[in-house]
């Protein structure tokens, strides 16, 4: 079975975005962007909401043909490009780069998903994880907590009516201070 992994960015004191989508804070380096490159390089697709996946599609596509662009981020580019996607979207007709659209969260449909052959699933957007989680549909979370407080912004996790049962089964220290926890569920 297919795992679907939450993999979000977050700050010391819980947030994703700060005020106004503000995502400045992050603290991507070649080291920890070649460590996102190695964990989705072998994933089956992305999962995504339209807002996660129309600012990827503004970037990503041609970032390889930036010359001042990482090694890393060249990489990524023709990961992001090559990947199969899912977009949930109510308002999306179509999207582009290799996406199909789904209006709707539909639990079966996702457990026939996993059911498939293929690498894991990268779930990514705060409110499509929301509903994931509402609908008890993920299996792993990657969070990558950077050093830094925001203050204020969207947290990633939303008022739940009951726990989630999780259990730690790595974590790692990166040089630039971002410390990974991966969590999985407990079932």
């Amino acid at each position: 079975m297919r795992k679907i992994v939450v993999q979000m960015s977050l700050s010391l004191d819980g947030f994703f975005e700060g005020p106004g989508g503000d995502i400045g804070w992050h603290q991507v380096d070649e080291e920890l962007h070649q460590h996102f490159n190695d964990v989705i390089a072998p994933m089956g697709g992305f999962l995504s909401g339209r807002v996660s996946h129309e600012l990827m599609a503004a970037y990503w596509p041609t970032a390889d043909q930036d010359p001042g662009a990482s090694g890393p981020e060249r990489q990524f580019a023709r990961i992001w490009r090559d990947m199969p996607k899912i977009v949930y979207s109510r308002t999306l007709d179509h999207a582009d780069w290799n996406a199909t659209v789904v209006r709707e969260v539909d639990v079966e449909q996702v457990r026939k998903l996993t059911a498939e052959p293929g690498g894991d699933l990268a779930l990514g957007g705060a409110d499509l994880a929301a509903t994931f989680a509402r609908h008890d549909l993920i299996d792993e979370y990657r969070i990558y907590v950077h050093p830094v407080l925001v203050g204020r912004g969207r947290r990633l996790f939303p008022d739940a009516e009951t726990p989630t049962g999780l259990r730690l089964v790595e974590s790692r220290v990166f040089g630039n201070g971002v410390v990974l926890l991966r969590h999985e569920r407990v079932r």
